[in-house]
């Protein structure tokens, strides 16, 4: 355990080490080549900026408005015949558009039934087989002005829906604990 300490310390230091040293061998100036990212780094934030305002009006909307609670109520019974967790529906609504909502969604699964509990483990393994699809769809396309996203959206939510299922599947197959 202490070898891979080191190599966390280390790891970063250098990294920045052997792009210097790259750069010196290579006869580069390294220093203007970083000025000159971090340029593009600052005007690829300004173009996604408003993208992002909007991204974030509109989930502290969706969260508060109760669209959640109503759409949990409406699943209910068809969510139930699939032995869907009701518990999970927030977190699995939340999770393709923020990372930030489904955190928050996620603590607070925990703190409610605890880390080790069944509900507690599916809301940790849905948080690391999901992405933020709807997020990162509109940064990446965004940025690059992609109007046609509707295959790459598809592709996306479906592979959502199959992290989401599958949490829940091998969770209650693994049966840890109260899983």
């Amino acid at each position: 355990m202490e070898i891979i300490n080191y190599i966390s310390i280390i790891a970063v230091p250098l990294v920045i080490l052997m792009i210097i040293l790259y750069g010196v061998i290579e006869k580069k100036k390294v220093f203007d080549i970083f000025i000159e990212g971090t340029k593009e780094g600052i005007e690829t934030t300004i173009k996604i900026l408003p993208t992002l305002i909007g991204l974030f009006l509109a989930i502290g909307a969706l969260r508060s408005s109760g669209i959640i609670e109503g759409i949990g109520k409406i699943l209910s019974p068809i969510l139930a015949i699939l032995k869907f967790p009701m518990e999970i529906l927030p977190l699995a609504l939340l999770r393709p558009i923020s990372g930030s909502a489904s955190i928050a969604t996620a603590t607070d699964i925990m703190k409610t039934y605890g880390v080790d509990s069944q509900i507690g483990i599916i809301a940790s393994v849905i948080m690391g087989a999901t992405e933020t699809t709807l997020y990162t769809i509109a940064v990446y396309t965004g940025v690059v002005k992609i109007k046609k996203i509707r295959f790459v959206l598809y592709a996306a939510l479906i592979a959502d829906i199959v992290g989401i299922t599958t949490a829940i599947v091998v969770c209650r197959m693994l049966s840890i604990k109260s899983c």
